[in-house]
């Protein structure tokens, strides 16, 4: 198991002081960007042993994130994991991905067919890779300064040393169509050229089920967009 070290409520307090919230919940802060630029994500979990959870999520999150580069795949380059004895909790500090994400440049209206394209054939590369990203959503995607795709938030993820089969491809894709943020910022027709870019670089037509999900993407697109 990935060694932790120890941060006490004082630390963390300071930290706190000078942060920028980026995400909290109804437990408490969730997501930090420290006075230097690093981010603190914290994880409100115990690490316990469990069928899933057999790592602290901060623990997986790290191990993700090599993963990830091993596979040449732009993401966050983790520095310390920690632990928080007065809660019991875990957290990781990082070094942010450097980029745009897709989800705000959607929401410009700056997503071209083009990146589309190129979306379609990165979510293809991490298929192929063996890269199961359950949280596949555009939240999560970011154009990095040197226009390549990659990820963040990363802690919802599985690899494997082999491609992903067909069933593992069609529910991942479930997954990204399912999140609302992509419903709501995905035009049918760039929906479409992310799974016909795909299917390209699959080298394979596109199969039912996700033509399924793209005719779904373009009703509830329809029936939700401002």
């Amino acid at each position: 198991m990935a060694h932790h070290e120890r941060l006490d409520k004082a630390t963390l307090g300071r930290w706190r002081a000078q942060a920028t919230i980026l995400e909290r919940d109804a437990h408490g802060d969730k997501v930090l960007r420290l006075a230097d630029g690093r981010i603190l994500k914290l994880f409100r979990d115990k690490g316990l042993l469990s069928l899933r959870h057999w790592l602290p999520l901060s623990a997986r999150f790290a191990r993700n994130a090599r993963a990830l580069r091993n596979r040449q795949i732009p993401t966050v380059s983790v520095e310390t994991l920690y632990r928080l004895p007065d809660s019991g909790h875990c957290a990781v500090l990082y070094q942010p991905l450097p980029g745009k994400i897709l989800r705000d440049l959607g929401n410009n209206g700056q997503i071209t067919m083009a990146m589309a394209g190129e979306l379609g054939q990165f979510i293809a590369r991490l298929h192929q890779a063996g890269v199961m990203f359950r949280s596949l959503h555009l939240g999560n995607i970011v154009v990095t300064d040197d226009g390549r795709l990659g990820l963040i938030d990363i802690a919802d993820m599985r690899c494997w040393p082999w491609p992903l089969n067909r069933w593992q491809r069609q529910r991942n894709f479930g997954h990204f169509f399912r999140y609302t943020d992509n419903r709501w910022t995905l035009r049918p027709e760039l929906a479409d050229a992310i799974v016909q870019s795909y299917a390209e670089a699959c080298q394979q037509p596109v199969p039912a089920p996700l033509q399924g999900l793209l005719a779904r993407h373009r009703q509830q697109f329809t029936g939700v967009a401002p």
